[in-house]
């Protein structure tokens, strides 16, 4: 059976910011539950340190490269949590997040947290992730 995503939005204003409020998803084969990402380069050291847009770019492509591992993609992401120490600063930068799932052609659930501060210093957004495929 071929997956099936059906969006669920009794309130449509999630939409405009590239979320749905639910998703009901069928067909499902293979479920990835992704660690939080961070901006870390492939062996191991934080990058941009205070640089919000380069770090959630960073952050992305290791999504990206998580999801790769099990031969999904963005647009296999039904859930998304994102955890940044600095939540007006997110915001003025979110479209670099906006745009690369507006590519893939998804808007996975989407729940943000302000926190106090990620694991390695320095880092100001984390990407955590549930894909389907």
């Amino acid at each position: 059976m071929a997956l099936e995503r059906t969006a669920v939005n009794p309130v449509t204003w999630s939409i405009d910011m590239g979320f749905n409020q639910g998703e009901v998803v069928t067909g499902q084969t293979r479920t990835l539950y992704c660690s939080g990402q961070t901006a870390m380069s492939t062996d191991g050291r934080p990058e941009h340190d205070g640089d919000m847009a380069k770090q959630l770019a960073l952050t992305i492509d290791n999504l990206e490269a998580v999801l790769a591992g099990a031969d999904m993609t963005l647009a296999n992401l039904v859930r998304l949590n994102v955890y940044t120490t600095d939540v007006d600063l997110l915001f003025q930068h979110y479209g670099v997040l906006a745009a690369r799932l507006g590519a893939a052609q998804v808007a996975p659930t989407t729940t943000m947290l302000g926190i106090t501060r990620l694991a390695i210093p320095g880092q100001l957004v984390e990407l955590e992730g549930t894909a389907v495929a």
